[in-house]
């Protein structure tokens, strides 16, 4: 075989493997191509999904503080409801106790020997005391301290003119003026006064004259004690206010 038979020989050989060489990368790339599509078509789901637990983890979290927002203030509104449910209770059982407490009072009345008593008289349509007024209850509550398991009863009454309805109504604002002054004054709880609204129901004179409405404008108070020798105590406070 001479030089040039060799050397094209070689150069068949080197053509060849070069050949060979090309066709196996690109195999290669064919079938890699595809893994790393697919790794990075992971990788985008993957991160995708990533993000949507991180927000649907923050929506979680702000829906639980939420609750518990909610939670909290739920019950900050039951024990105020409750608190306000006991007191409602215990306003409930004095209110009670008292109005069982009166009952009993009033099926005892004949039990209840009189002390001292005053009449206060109002002008025409009106439910006003007059200093008159106030200083014939004055006389009367100085003798309040002395005076052991009393009570205090009042009656109001009005004149004939006017309907009946409105006396009745207008005799109980003057028996409401009368407990609110000792109230205020002398400090008579509510439970130690028994009130009787009479309107012109009845009378103490005749309401032809000007002079017997006005005594009939009037509350009669009497200040009572059921404790035994009270008979004796003064009356001395009696006042008749014509």
């Amino acid at each position: 075989m001479n030089r040039n038979q060799t050397l094209t020989l070689t150069m068949f050989a080197g053509l060849t493997l070069f050949s060979a060489g090309c066709a196996t990368k690109n195999h290669v790339r064919n079938e890699v191509t595809p893994v790393v599509n697919k790794v990075n078509e992971l990788d985008d789901m993957t991160a995708r999904n990533s993000n949507e637990i991180k927000d649907l983890d923050t929506r979680a979290q702000k829906g639980i503080a939420d609750v518990n927002a909610k939670t909290a203030d739920v019950d900050q509104k039951a024990q105020a409801a409750n608190q306000r449910a006991g007191v409602a209770q215990d306003l409930a059982t004095q209110a009670s106790n008292r109005a069982e407490s009166l009952g009993n009072t009033v099926a005892n009345l004949d039990n209840y020997k009189p002390v001292a008593e005053a009449t206060v008289h109002f002008g025409f349509n009106k439910a006003d005391l007059s200093s008159k007024s106030k200083k014939a209850l004055d006389q009367l509550a100085a003798d309040i301290p002395n005076t052991k398991g009393y009570i205090l009863q009042l009656e109001g009454g009005t004149d004939s003119v006017g309907g009946a309805q409105y006396n009745y109504e207008l005799s109980k604002r003057r028996t409401a003026a009368v407990v609110q002054y000792l109230a205020q004054a002398y400090n008579v709880p509510a439970h130690k006064i028994f009130v009787i609204g009479l309107g012109k129901d009845k009378q103490v004179a005749p309401n032809k004259s000007s002079k017997g409405r006005a005594e009939n404008r009037r509350v009669e108070v009497r200040l009572l004690s059921n404790v035994a020798g009270s008979e004796n105590a003064s009356a001395s406070a009696q006042n008749q206010n014509r």
